[in-house]
């Protein structure tokens, strides 16, 4: 028997002696979102966010500030913004949704176990009795989290700024149809949740590639590299094939909520396709994790 052979023993022995209950889980999960929140990447990633509906927002007012409508080109609504600031949401999130959103998740999901083997932190988080399973659903759930947040700061400083620069009244649907204020502010919120929804993908793909390097940002540049090649992808004609199958095929399927009636087809297919993505690479990034020889 090897050397370390027995420490191992002796560190299940360990490891099973303490047996985290809810409140401990509870306790780690609420460290790692503290954690998560007082990077300096994070909150710049946040800030890069929020700072995209509010030049949005400016340049459709200074556009539009001699009475002439916004340009029919750019991202989904932009068009509507002018007569109802509650379309600048809808706008920044088909503006960030390709591209800075699910980047600043990638980056986040990347670092989230390489950032600790790249640290040497990593092999101390493991002799506490948390659990590698534990430790990575524990992972994972924090940048779910992230997900929600940073959709919701996109969502919040676009209503902001829409209520600030434009009016704010009853939204006018796709189908042409005249919906509540209250209404439209709640589509808005079940438009932001989807989203949300939409980059869970994302994170079991970031988190997946997280385990197979001890350098975070090899895994945060990888992470966004397979991202962007996927969009990629996505917009050749020859390969309609597999689009399909690409988790961001159907991200800006939201805007079928601003339907009267909601059309609900390719929305469900979106949130099916997360769900498997992140089933299969959960799995992979699980199965990876498990057995991988920890020595940071």
């Amino acid at each position: 028997m090897s050397r370390a052979e027995p420490s191992r023993a002796g560190a299940s022995r360990a490891g099973a002696a303490v047996r985290p209950g809810p409140s401990w889980t509870l306790g780690l999960f609420r460290s790692e979102l503290l954690t998560t929140f007082r990077r300096w990447r994070t909150l710049a990633l946040l800030g890069v966010l929020a700072a995209v509906p509010v030049l949005i927002g400016v340049a459709v007012r200074i556009e539009t500030g001699d009475g002439s409508p916004a340009g029919g080109g750019g991202p989904a609504f932009l068009a509507q913004v002018t007569n109802n600031g509650l379309f600048l949401v809808f706008t920044a999130l088909a503006a960030t949704l390709p591209f800075f959103l699910p980047m600043a998740i990638g980056v986040v999901a990347g670092d989230a176990i390489a950032g600790e083997a790249g640290a040497g932190t990593l092999r101390y988080l493991l002799v506490a009795p948390a659990g590698r399973t534990r430790l990575l659903l524990t992972k994972y759930a924090s940048v779910i989290v992230f997900c929600l947040v940073a959709t919701l700061v996109v969502t919040v400083c676009a209503l902001a700024v829409g209520a600030l620069l434009f009016p704010l009244g009853d939204p006018t649907t796709i189908s042409g149809t005249r919906i509540g204020l209250a209404e439209g502010l709640g589509r808005a919120l079940l438009i932001a949740l989807v989203v949300a929804a939409s980059l869970t993908g994302v994170a079991a793909l970031g988190l997946f590639v997280s385990t197979l390097t001890g350098s975070g940002i090899a895994a945060m540049a990888t992470t966004v590299g397979l991202l962007i090649t996927v969009q990629i992808v996505d917009q050749i004609p020859q390969l309609h094939a597999v689009q399909p199958y690409l988790f961001s095929h159907y991200w800006l399927s939201f805007a079928d909520l601003m339907r009267d009636p909601v059309h609900w087809d390719d929305i469900v297919r979106n949130l099916g396709l997360q769900v498997l993505y992140a089933a299969v690479f959960g799995s992979a990034a699980w199965a990876r994790f498990t057995t991988r020889d920890v020595t940071a």
